[in-house]
């Protein structure tokens, strides 16, 4: 089978290493890619959302499957492109359609789709330019810190927790009056600041049958001890040790099969992954956001503990028999720690050359954010490279992958030292 994977970054690296090792699959192409997937499949320079050139790429080279990366491809509707085309619409795309990716597109959708089925989130209001007055008072019924988040895409920038009422009032007219995150922002939801401890899990579902994947948990702001900014994630750690087969089962009952009876009940086409990012509070698991896709860094700890063929479990879920698959897991856990850009998630250089990788024994280096150039790898992104290790807990796992980033360098190289601290 010809497969074609959407993405450049760390997910597209995983999902290639994965796809790659399948007897299923024949020519694997990657579009973009980077320079990990270059080693792998076949990269192909084309924007992951210009379909006109995607269905070029499609036909000419035979491909039989499209799994999709990134959000924005989803959003703007590349599974409908494909049903609506008669030349592509036998080809299975991995990924909702437009129907399904709102849940991603939209903060109020989802938010409106758990209060319609029932599945705990914390309580909000969302708000327009025109309704500013109005979302100042419902700050006001709030305790703090304050939730404020764009309703629309924002590259995983568009969400603010503030502690100070004034600042939240300031940051709200940013948003919906100054444009703060573009159009994403011309509608802001704010709700009620939940406290826990955060996870991530990952359902992949035919829009009927769904397998629970492996839970993860990642780090996302780039100072140790989760200070300062956030970024697109400093690492990851699958499974999360307080994540027990009670919560699961009580995630799993009141939020999992809610969510599938949901995509049945409001008629929504959905086949590919549901990325539900959770919070326990007080061993109570609440939905935080729904993603539509898998997670980055999350897939470099996630798939690499699935032992199936990923092609297999794909076809069924083209198919509507993911029924008949049982998910075979690797019980030891997989960490990543992903080397960045000095100065991300701010202004960062690119270019550098990476060294080293080479010389990695013990652990999977997934390229995050590179390009091949002369035959050298280079630095394209503010997250460079993840690497991923195995262990029998997190901390051996973590010490692993620690050991082979000593051996991988690139001018201004950072990565966190302290992931896991609060396990």
């Amino acid at each position: 089978m010809n497969i074609l994977i959407l993405g450049s970054g760390g997910r597209e690296h995983t999902f290639a290493w994965k796809i790659a090792q399948s007897e299923k699959t024949s020519n694997l192409f990657v579009a973009p890619g980077n320079a990990g997937t270059a080693r792998i499949a076949t990269n192909i320079a084309i924007s992951v959302t210009d379909f006109p050139a995607i269905k070029d790429l499609v036909i000419r080279e035979n491909i039989e499957m499209v799994v999709v990366g990134p959000e924005d491809p989803l959003v703007q509707g590349i599974h409908d492109f494909f049903l609506d085309d008669d030349k592509l619409n036998t080809i299975p795309v991995i990924g909702p359609d437009k129907s399904g990716a709102i849940l991603e597109g939209s903060k109020e959708f989802a938010k409106e789709f758990m209060a319609r089925h029932n599945i705990p989130t914390a309580a909000y209001q969302s708000f327009t330019s025109d309704s500013l007055e109005a979302g100042y008072q419902f700050l006001e019924t709030l305790k703090p810190p304050y939730v404020l988040k764009a309703d629309g895409l924002a590259a995983g920038k568009g969400v603010l927790i503030l502690q100070d009422i004034e600042e939240a009032k300031v940051e709200l007219k940013n948003m919906l009056v100054d444009a703060k995150f573009g159009n994403a922002s011309n509608k802001v939801v704010i709700e009620e600041f939940l406290s826990g401890i955060e996870l991530s899990v990952f359902v992949l579902t035919d829009g009927k049958n769904y397998l629970t994947l492996p839970t993860a948990k990642d780090y996302k702001r780039i100072g140790e001890g989760d200070t300062g900014l956030n970024t697109g994630g400093m690492g990851a750690i699958s499974p999360v040790p307080f994540a027990d087969d009670t919560f699961m089962k009580k995630v799993e009952d009141r939020i999992v099969k809610p969510t599938i009876e949901g995509f049945q009940k409001d008629d929504i086409t959905y086949k590919g992954f549901v990325f539900i990012g959770l919070i326990k509070v007080d061993n109570e698991p609440y939905v935080i956001e729904y993603n539509v896709r898998m997670g980055d860094p999350e897939t470099e700890v996630v798939i690499p503990r699935i032992k199936n063929d990923l092609v297999t479990m794909l076809e069924a879920v083209a198919n509507g028999n993911l029924n008949t698959i049982e998910l075979e897991l690797d019980e030891r856990t997989a960490t990543t720690v992903v080397a960045v850009s000095g100065g991300y998630p701010e202004a960062y250089e690119k270019g550098k050359e990476v060294q080293g990788i080479e010389n990695v024994e013990n652990s999977i280096v997934f390229h995050a954010g590179t390009q091949l150039k002369d035959n050298k790898v280079l630095s394209s992104g503010g997250r460079v490279l993840a690497v991923t290790s195995y262990g029998n807990n997190f901390s051996e796992a973590l010490e692993t992958s620690y050991g082979s980033l000593e051996t991988i360098k690139f001018d201004k190289m950072y990565y966190r030292k302290d992931l896991g601290f609060d396990l």
